[in-house]
């Protein structure tokens, strides 16, 4: 079982900050913190609008990694997500960025998910809202455990200055 999970949220498609603030609260009491909103630029190679993104902090004990992946899906169903396009417009991805567990960080590598995420470390509009939402969080990448704000750095500047704050917020119930 995971103790804590980083879920990176996104929306290009209809309200975007409503289908964000659906993800915070279906979560409800399990969130621990949340980012602030950004806006970015679509990334892959596909044509479309502008995503609102963030980063939801959570735990449950009695949720393992696929039990997380479980609550991502469901919460993408809800909001009407289609799977159509690789990389194409959505109304909401929920990705599972790192799970930790008693034991520290939980690794997984299957047909069905891959943990840490795979590509976390290569996307700013993943680890400037994480990095806000957690100052100390580390990723482990092939391997080796490195500061989120090192694998920011380690971004080209047009990739990180692509990721721009809002003012928009996401509202939770439990946190002060």
């Amino acid at each position: 079982m995971t103790t804590a999970v980083v879920l990176s949220i996104g929306s290009n498609l209809g309200d975007r900050l409503a289908n964000l603030q659906s993800v915070v609260d279906g979560l409800g009491s399990a969130v621990t913190a949340v980012s602030p909103v950004y806006e970015t630029d679509a990334w892959g190679n596909v044509e479309q609008g502008p995503f609102l993104n963030a980063v939801v902090l959570a735990e449950d004990p009695a949720l393992d990694a696929y039990g997380w992946l479980r609550l991502a899906h469901h919460l993408e169903n809800a909001a009407g997500r289609v799977r159509e396009t690789r990389w194409g417009p959505r109304t909401l991805d929920v990705d599972i960025i790192r799970c930790d567990g008693a034991d520290g960080e939980v690794t997984v590598g299957d047909d069905v998910l891959t943990l840490p995420h795979p590509y976390a470390h290569e996307r700013a509009f993943v680890l400037v809202p994480w990095l806000a939402a957690d100052p100390s969080a580390t990723l482990t990448v092939a391997g080796h455990a490195r500061a989120v704000a090192a694998h920011l750095d380690a971004l080209a500047p047009a990739e990180r200055a692509g990721v721009r704050r809002t003012e928009l917020t996401l509202r939770t119930g439990n946190l002060s």
